[in-house]
């Protein structure tokens, strides 16, 4: 919609409330049923009312699913602090052998007993793979009998640092997906708040078009009257018959003036039907995409490496740990598979079913009939028809370039994608070279002091990987919002691909045999111009 046409519409809803006072006691003195008139209003305010609140519960979620992402992220980095305090304080200990690795297993699990993860480790054991990680590892810690200076080295030097990387990246990754979450959601918002005001422009136009109609129908009535008071002309004075002449005149002129005022509300009606129900459908498919597609890949963006990296950082610990002692196996093997799977997307549903008031999508929107108007399909009768077929090819037109466009920023982005999940799954954790049994202390340290982070390429592989990041979130958001755009021109297109396939199928089955009549009857029936174009509506739709 067009910022002349939304301040338009902004107007208009500015004067609805103002409007709408005085239509209902005009409506309501013409029709002779007032109680009618006061229902519809009641009905159409309760409509209005029931959007505007699913509005505020989906602004609501929306807040709540902000938090959600921030205390994820918090849980994470409080995770990873543990960890990295774990291995540092059992670097300290290691050679204290045993009895201390037992009291720093006591430790943290007395710590992590009243979280909540453990009551759900307790009750089926359905963790986040990190999380079932952290536990296992705590189990195997009791089972540790001696230690190793090198394997000391690696947890100061190596493992705690990674975890250390780990932490900053979460932040960093979150910051990032939230500014495109706030966007997502600022563009959601909009998109709701447009259906809201495409919606009170419609009830405000079929309300001036309720009243004209019946202002018409009014008229019609006068001039009934009118020429049933008819005399014979001979019992009439010059003067009385002037003056009824006169009436006659001014009555036609007001039904002429009635009459178009009714026909130009009517069109207007039906463009604002027309124009809601295409917003309608936009705004559900924009709803469906955000929840069912958008929040997905907001916490993919936010896990993006987390899983990888810490599948790295685990594997240095496995590798130091077989190599330190083989004995020991049994239970690394036990985390070994906790370890493997470590699966971003199995995290990703366990997580949305923690939370699922908070990422269930909500239901989806209805037509919300205005004053009796039950017609819930676009209207392709003259004359909009015309209207409608041109918006429709210039829908196809301009989906068709869309479509192009997002297709190379998606291949671009899974391009860059696949990259930064090469940098993040490089198998550097191997440090089997550390325990070779046969070099001096002099060759072991010579050895720890080029591990992993002492290497000078790592600070390039950081940089290029950051810079890599950057770019795949630049291409990320660039395809979310071409497919954002995509997808509520494409239910607009689609919906408007039914209606006038629909459309010409029943001027082919109407058209006709009115036509047939129409030769025959011509025009000896004395049905008014309001009751044809009342049929013709509800012929076409």
């Amino acid at each position: 919609m067009s910022t002349t046409r939304f301040k338009k519409d902004k107007e208009i809803i500015a004067d609805y409330e103002s409007q709408v006072k005085d239509v209902w006691p005009r409506t309501s003195s013409i029709r002779r049923d007032p109680l009618y008139m006061v229902d519809l209003a009641g009905e159409g305010a309760r409509r209005c009312d029931s959007s505007e609140r699913t509005s505020e519960e989906i602004r609501a979620q929306l807040v709540e699913q902000q938090k959600c992402l921030d205390q994820q992220t918090e849980m994470r980095v409080q995770l990873l602090q543990d960890l990295q305090d774990f291995f540092r304080k059992k670097a300290e200990i290691e050679m204290e052998y045993s009895r201390n690795l037992e009291k720093l297993a006591e430790r943290f699990m007395a710590k992590t007993r009243s979280t909540k993860d453990h009551q759900q480790y307790k009750k089926d054991q359905n963790l986040l793979s990190p999380v079932n990680c952290w536990y296992l590892l705590l189990n195997q810690v009791r089972r540790e009998s001696k230690d190793h200076a090198t394997l000391s080295d690696i947890y100061l030097n190596n493992v705690i640092m990674r975890f250390m990387q780990i932490s900053e990246d979460s932040t960093r990754l979150l910051k990032k997906s939230k500014e495109i979450a706030f966007q997502l959601q600022e563009d959601l918002m909009k998109v709701l708040n447009e259906l809201y005001t495409v919606m009170k422009t419609y009830h405000m136009y079929h309300s001036e078009s309720i009243s004209a109609e019946s202002k018409l129908k009014e008229a019609e009535k006068q001039e009934e009257k009118q020429i049933g008071r008819g005399e014979p002309v001979f019992s009439i004075r010059m003067e009385d018959k002037y003056q009824r002449r006169s009436s006659v005149k001014k009555i036609e002129k007001m039904k002429e003036k009635r009459q178009a005022k009714y026909s130009e509300n009517k069109l207007k009606s039906i463009k604002a039907r027309n124009e809601y129900l295409l917003t309608l459908e936009a705004s559900n498919s924009s709803v469906f995409k955000y929840y069912i597609h958008d929040l997905s890949d907001l916490i993919d963006c936010c896990d993006l490496g987390y899983h990888a990296s810490l599948n790295r950082a685990l594997r240095t610990y496995l590798s130091a740990e077989y190599n330190l002692e083989t004995s020991r196996h049994e239970g690394l093997d036990i985390i070994e598979n906790a370890v493997d799977s470590l699966d971003p997307r199995s995290d990703r549903q366990r997580f949305m079913e923690m939370y699922p008031t908070a990422f269930c999508p909500p239901a989806k929107f209805e037509f919300q009939p205005h004053m009796g108007d039950e017609v819930c399909q676009i209207s392709v009768q003259p004359p909009v028809n015309g209207e409608l077929i041109l918006r429709f090819q210039q829908l196809q037109s301009r989906l068709a370039t869309l479509k192009i466009e997002n297709e190379e920023i998606k291949k671009t982005s899974e391009a860059t994608l696949t990259t930064i999940q090469d940098m993040v799954t490089i198998e550097d954790y191997d440090v089997s070279e550390c325990f070779h049994h046969s070099r001096s202390t002099e060759s072991v340290k010579s050895t720890v002091s080029e591990t992993y982070l002492s290497k000078p390429s790592i600070a390039k592989r950081r940089a290029n990987q950051q810079e890599t990041e950057q770019f795949y979130f630049m291409k990320f958001r660039e395809f979310l919002e071409g497919s954002n755009l995509i997808s509520k021109l494409q239910a607009k297109h689609d919906l408007l691909k039914r209606t006038l396939g629909e459309g010409h199928r029943a001027d082919y089955m109407t058209t006709s045999p009115s036509r047939r009549g129409q030769s025959a009857s011509g025009h000896s029936h004395g049905k008014s111009s309001v009751s044809m174009k009342a049929e013709e509506t509800i012929v076409s739709l």
